[in-house]
């Protein structure tokens, strides 16, 4: 019975260790995602792309809108209110088609320097999403191993407790045997 107990103990010291080494290693494969997660690279901006950000963020806003508009319907009055003699910009507004004009050329670019920046930021947002994946990939992984060890191992005890029995029952067997 010692011997048992013995043996029993000792398959359960290697189960263990054989848990404790799938638990390390599914540890060592998650260092680095989280040390990706935990620590982003900090974004550095440049002025240009500061700039770029505020007037695409002010491009995009109805504050811009309104008061462009604002703009543009006092330029129109003002043009049509003063005599014909004062007025810098009579009709058909060339000046201020080409000032509209200067501000489209300039305002696109910029705001699609900025749109690069985000589709870049989101490209990393992407990475981070993948690392996540990857790390519960990992874990999920770390689990069906050991499962996977726990079952072979339940398996292992119960063909070895059945093989007892039957040795058992075979000695009982032949006891009786003996008997009659």
């Amino acid at each position: 019975m010692e011997k048992e107990a013995a043996h029993i103990l000792s398959n359960e010291h290697v189960q263990l260790k054989k848990l404790r080494q799938i638990v390390k290693k599914s540890i060592e494969e998650e260092n680095l995602i989280m040390e990706n997660l935990a620590n982003p690279p900090s974004e550095i901006l440049n002025i240009g792309q500061r700039i770029s950000d505020r007037i695409a963020r002010f491009g995009g806003s109805w504050t811009f809108i309104i008061s462009f508009l604002i703009l543009l319907v006092t330029w129109i009055i003002v043009n049509f209110a003063l005599p014909e003699a004062d007025r810098f910009d009579p009709y058909p507004f060339i000046l201020m088609n080409l000032v509209l004009s200067c501000i489209a050329a300039l305002q696109a670019p910029i705001i699609m320097m900025s749109q690069n920046r985000q589709e870049e930021k989101d490209r990393k947002q992407n990475v981070n999403d993948y690392m996540v994946n990857l790390k519960s990939e990992l874990q999920i992984k770390a689990l069906h191993q050991k499962v996977d060890l726990l079952l072979e191992e339940q398996i292992k005890v119960l063909y070895e407790s059945q093989a007892k029995q039957l040795e058992l029952l075979q000695t009982l067997i032949d006891k009786i045997d003996k008997k009659q």
